[in-house]
């Protein structure tokens, strides 16, 4: 595979980057797709890739796949209002009967699981909270990996989590859309 755009240095770096480029791309991109749009998941997980290869990978730090989803998220924080605009249009979506762009932007966020309730329902947690929810239900992380990726400790994940499971249920009917056994 050829380097990725932008990352020039040693040979040995460079393979290094095409590795962790090769092995994580595809994950991440999803993820962004799934938190955002596809329309911007494209340039977000390139923006990901670079600020990750400008920062340094720090062995130390942990395992790169979380350390990249941290990047990520924090990258989706600064789409964070119209992610936000979003969430609340989704839950609103069945009682719109204008058929707009944005209309099918919400229509291909709801095709990829989530209802209006369960958007409006995410609309209305704290965006911490959302943020550890979406890294687990969507991204697929453990409670370790999303202390990871957010720079958190697993005890504040685990409290977050519960929190917005709790506000989910209750705003879903007592249904709870996280159910699994992921840890």
């Amino acid at each position: 595979m050829a380097t990725p755009p932008g990352l020039t240095g040693p040979p040995d770096l460079r393979a290094d980057w095409e590795e962790i480029f090769t092995a994580h791309f595809a994950e991440i991109h999803r993820y962004i797709a799934r938190r955002l749009s596809a329309d911007v998941a494209d340039d977000t997980a390139a923006e990901v890739f670079l600020a990750a290869y400008r920062g340094g990978y720090d062995p130390s730090r942990g395992a790169v796949r979380p350390w990249l989803y941290g990047i990520a998220t924090h990258l989706i924080a600064r789409h964070h209002r119209s992610e936000l605009r979003k969430w609340k249009a989704l839950g609103r979506m069945a009682e719109r009967e204008e058929h707009s762009h944005e209309d099918a932007t919400l229509a291909r966020v709801a095709a990829s699981g989530l209802t209006g309730r369960l958007a409006g329902a995410l609309a209305g947690l704290k965006r911490r909270d959302r943020d550890v929810v979406l890294l687990h239900a969507l991204g697929g992380l453990s409670h370790a990996e999303v202390a990871a990726a957010l720079d958190i400790p697993a005890g504040t994940v685990a409290s977050r989590l519960n929190r917005a499971r709790g506000q989910l249920r209750k705003a879903l009917g007592d249904v709870n859309p996280l159910e699994d056994n992921r840890g």
